[in-house]
């Protein structure tokens, strides 16, 4: 019977140290959402509005128009509102910070107090709790108390920019795909090359998004193509609908 593999396979003192080295994943997992949020946006969102489109008219200009201008405010959207989201976070996670400031110059015994009962509540014995809590506030209080009270990292606070830019660029990339696609297919095949191409970069996205994150990539995969294929159907039919009604 075959040996199960390991996740250190034979050394697990390297794998021990670079997943050491890796720190945090708190700012990946957060990039990688917002990249992913990003990418998978753009090519459901523009996807939907030029097959949308197409389902009332087949026009090269009027298609073209409307993926330009989806492109351009979805992508701006995007920014925006992760730039808002990110911003507010980051100052709730600040308030949160400097409230515990106040505290620990205040009434540094009771925070040291509430500390050693913390670390008793997650499972150690009330005297090794006190030593750890007195050990930790001696080195850097306020890092202890955010990590374990609040569960916040004050050294790896949220970046509204970063996740804004992320998520514009990433939204900008993922559009272009179905965009170029609807445009540079001839007419008699458009739509079914748009959806051909929107599957496979669903299909890219939902793989690597699992492969960063760890996770099920069959599932990922299909959560993607069946949300872009739903999206895509419900667009395609009311330009359709529509297309017929005032035409």
């Amino acid at each position: 019977m075959a040996k199960h593999k390991t996740l250190a396979g034979d050394d697990p003192a390297s794998f021990q140290a670079a997943e050491a080295a890796s720190g945090s994943h708190a700012g990946r997992l957060n990039s990688l959402r917002a990249a992913v949020l990003g990418a998978n946006d753009g090519i459901v969102s523009t996807a939907g509005i030029v097959i949308g489109v197409a389902g009332a008219t087949l026009a090269p200009f009027a298609i073209l128009t409307a993926g330009v201008a989806g492109l351009t405010a979805g992508a701006l959207s995007m920014a925006v509102g992760e730039y808002v989201s990110v911003s507010a976070q980051r100052d709730t996670e600040q308030a949160l910070l400097e409230k515990e400031r106040r505290e620990l110059a205040e009434m540094p015994e009771e925070e040291l107090t509430e500390l050693a009962g913390l670390y008793e509540g997650k499972g150690l014995d009330s005297q090794l709790a006190m030593q750890v809590a007195e050990q930790l506030h001696a080195h850097d209080a306020l890092a202890a108390h955010a990590e374990t009270e609040l569960g916040i990292d004050p050294n790896q606070l949220a970046n509204p920019w970063i996740a804004s830019i992320s998520s514009a660029v990433s939204f900008t990339v993922g559009s272009v795909l179905p965009l170029a696609a609807i445009i540079l297919f001839p007419i008699e095949i458009k739509i079914l090359a748009t959806v051909a191409a929107v599957v496979l970069a669903l299909i890219l996205t939902g793989y690597l998004s699992a492969r960063a994150g760890g996770t099920p990539i069959l599932r990922a995969i299909l959560r993607n193509v069946t949300g872009g294929l739903i999206a895509m159907g419900i667009t395609y039919w009311i330009g359709r609908l529509v297309g017929y009604s005032l035409g």
